[in-house]
């Protein structure tokens, strides 16, 4: 049974000439994403957004300023730089390349979280933030929700792979929407495991305590979250088939304004010794933020994906995942040729999640690995 990559909510390059359909393998391997005509080495398959996407805890808490919708980067490449650097003199030659607009960055008047856009603003209101929006008792540590939340981040410290709100914002969704059936059937469309294989995943994302943990990271979800709608994911069968979806199928996102502007800079025409120089310039710049900083470039988050969530992973992959826009868009792009009908397409299950500051690797900011299953 094959399903049209424009099917499935969130799809980004469904419908007719679609380059690309997700089917049935076996029972085993679950579904896989199949190419539907020719694809050539750097093609972009598909863009998709997310479900649902969130920041994860320790990285806002760090002041890895992100639109709370889209992850967008928030700062600029300059006050990116400096804040990577803990260098508030830091200038950026070429500052005209940034792409970060504040005059349209705006809040949430009851709760002041910021979004990039009026755009992201209405979207998560319309979603799942009516539900969210912590109003006043944004800094009240006995509400619900920020219970959740530092508990969250007292049993999972970085390096991050997921985050509690995602599911809370799977929550809010159905909560808030009027056909909540078809959120429900959304959210079904994810890879689910056996409870064996639900155990090991939770065990790995919480450690060697994690069936306490889990009861306490139930229980308060219930107090800030239940609804009759999804009352099975509140039954401690149902959350941790919810918290193994997640792990499963969550995949990485990073954002950078200053990855943006690297970008945009290596885009310039611009006479050898002005090059040469301006090389040099981020070659240090990335030197010195890798001795301040370590590996920690990005706004990092996770989200859920309808179409990449069906890509299986492979040691020696044929598709990469990456976020060019500096948002949670995420292209896939073909890393070899790619023939119709039996071209499977495969994704690199990266390791570290977190890309290295290296000139090297500079160009990789904003790609980010998933938690699917692996066959390499």
């Amino acid at each position: 049974m094959a399903a049209s990559v424009g099917d499935a909510c969130g799809g980004g390059a469904g419908g007719r000439g679609a380059a690309a359909e997700a089917r049935f393998i076996s029972s085993a391997k679950g579904k896989g994403l199949f190419a539907t005509r020719s694809i050539h080495k750097g093609d972009t398959i598909f863009v998709e957004r997310p479900v649902v996407a969130a920041q994860f805890l320790w990285n806002a808490l760090y002041n890895y300023r992100a639109c709370d919708h889209c992850l967008r980067a928030l700062e600029t490449a300059e006050e990116n730089a400096q804040r990577l650097l803990g260098r508030s003199s830091q200038v950026l030659p070429h500052p005209e390349q940034c792409s970060i607009r504040k005059d349209l960055h705006q809040q949430c008047p009851q709760c002041q979280v910021t979004y990039c856009s009026a755009e992201c603003r209405q979207s998560a209101l319309e979603q799942y933030h009516q539900v969210l929006c912590l109003g006043p008792s944004r800094e009240d540590p006995t509400h619900p929700l920020n219970k959740l939340q530092e508990a969250w981040r007292n049993m999972h410290y970085p390096p991050e792979t997921s985050s509690i709100m995602l599911m809370a914002r799977m929550v809010a969704t159905v909560k808030q929407a009027k056909d909540k059936d078809w959120w429900i059937k959304v959210f079904s469309q994810f890879c689910s495991k056996t409870a064996n294989e639900e155990e090991e995943i939770v065990h790995k994302l919480l450690g060697d305590k994690f069936k306490g943990q889990l009861e306490l990271l139930r229980l308060l979800f219930t107090e800030a979250l239940y609804d009759e709608h999804v009352s099975r994911w509140f039954t401690p069968e149902g959350f941790q088939s919810l918290f193994a979806l997640v792990g499963t199928n969550g995949q990485g996102i990073g954002t950078s304004s200053l990855s943006q502007w690297v970008h945009a800079c290596d885009a310039l025409d611009l006479p050898m010794p002005q090059r040469e120089q301006l090389d040099a310039f981020i070659d240090q710049l990335y030197k010195d933020i890798e001795k301040e900083s370590g590996e920690f470039l990005n706004c990092e988050g996770s989200g859920l994906y309808v179409l990449q969530s069906c890509c299986n992973h492979s040691c020696i992959p044929n598709a990469e995942t990456s976020f060019p826009d500096n948002n949670f868009l995420l292209h896939l792009t073909a890393l070899e040729d790619i023939e119709a009908g039996e071209g499977e397409l495969l994704v690199y299950l990266f390791v570290s999640q977190v890309p290295s500051a290296s000139r090297r690797c500079r160009r990789d900011v904003g790609r980010r690995g998933g938690g699917r299953r692996g066959d390499g």
